[in-house]
């Protein structure tokens, strides 16, 4: 965060620099670093004219960063037809939580399973599909544009059924056969709607029109099969599904994120290309960051990055919850110790654990 700006009366020449000096905006790094003396003094002079500060940048947020993109998200879709440049503004949101997985991905992930990212249904969902798509698309070794063009395509793939979303996914009956229709058209239609705004990438409108497809034909809108689904589509689509099993509605809790795992990407009867469910296999593990746990010596935490290896206690072996005061300085428990073993997935309503994720995750993690 900036704290002052320098002026000629602060630096002694011929002296080590007390504090690294950076522009106002902070984005090439420091200018002048601390224990620099400066000799040139045209140089300085061109840089004071510009504005010197002392004080380094205060690094940016992951789930301030999500929400203020879930935000503008909302905002887009909304008025989606009355976008003057949909295609730019929708990759910025899309550039933005590429950021997010470059700060700190396993936040990212735990705010998906901890419900932490703002806003009504239909958007979070499809931020939280981009920001798994995105990530499995880096293990892959995707470069950054094509993981663009796969965050532009998640967050805009329901585009065309938004103001129908969120009264589908908390509808306690079976959908009507006209809710039905809208839901098998809804590529269709997210796909033309975009098109309309002016999106000519045809990559990304092939991934909205394709992402509910199936390996065995059985998707919708087209029933394609095998290789004639592009593969950014079905890792989209995957994605999406993971997203869905993990999140609660009002009719029904969370499918916990190992049976998730398991329905999804390990039942024999389920057709998914092959090298996409290793991948996300790999990426998610059974104990995803964010995952409620019990340990064998009874306390209750929170796994805190991929591979499980770690999990933060949120209560004594009796279960008691602990003080929030008292978390940022718990150790965290490593799971290869068999006493810190994880021996069950918990629901939030199950575990009693209502906690910050910034007393676990620290200021990366603040809202």
């Amino acid at each position: 965060m900036v704290q002052r700006r320098i002026g000629l009366a602060d630096l002694v020449p011929g002296e080590p620099l007390p504090w690294d000096l950076y522009l106002a905006d902070h984005s090439a790094g420091p200018q002048l670093r601390k224990g620099q003396t400066i000799s040139d003094g045209a140089q300085l002079a061109r840089l004071l004219q510009m504005g010197l500060y002392t004080g380094s940048p205060e690094q940016p947020s992951v789930l301030h960063l999500l929400n203020e993109s879930a935000q503008r998200l909302d905002r887009l879709l909304l008025d989606l037809r009355k976008e003057g440049n949909a295609e730019r503004d929708v990759r910025g949101i899309a550039r933005e939580l590429l950021r997010a997985l470059a700060l700190d991905a396993d936040i990212a992930l735990a705010s998906i399973l901890l419900n932490q990212i703002a806003g009504r249904y239909a958007v979070r969902h499809c931020i939280e599909t981009a920001l798994l798509a995105m990530l499995v698309g880096q293990a892959m070794g995707k470069p950054d544009d094509e993981l663009l063009r796969i965050g532009a395509a998640a967050l805009t793939m329901n585009v065309g059924m938004l103001y129908h979303h969120d009264s589908f996914q908390d509808k306690r009956g079976p959908l009507t056969d006209e809710e039905m229709r809208i839901v098998r058209l809804h590529p269709v239609e997210s796909a033309e709607l975009l098109r309309c705004a002016g999106v000519e990438d045809e990559e990304w409108l092939s991934c909205v029109l394709l992402h509910h497809e199936n390996e065995d034909g059985s998707g919708y809108p087209e029933g394609r099969s095998g290789d004639e689904i592009l593969q950014n589509a079905k890792l989209i689509g995957l994605a999406d599904r993971y997203c869905a099993r993990v999140s609660a509605r009002n009719y029904r809790r969370s499918i916990l994120p190992d049976q998730a795992l398991q329905q999804i990407f390990l039942d024999q009867d389920l057709a998914i290309d092959p090298l996409l469910a290793e991948q996300f296999v790999a990426i998610l593990g059974k104990y995803p960051p964010g995952t409620l746990v019990r340990l064998r010596n009874g306390e209750l935490g929170v796994v805190t990055q991929r591979g499980a290896a770690y999990v933060h206690p949120l209560s004594n072996p009796q279960g008691a919850p602990l003080p929030a005061a008292e978390l940022p300085s718990t150790l965290p428990r490593n799971t290869g110790d068999s006493q810190y073993a994880i021996i069950a997935c918990l629901h939030e309503d199950d575990a009693h654990m209502h906690f910050s994720m910034r007393h676990v995750w620290g200021d990366e993690a603040r809202l």
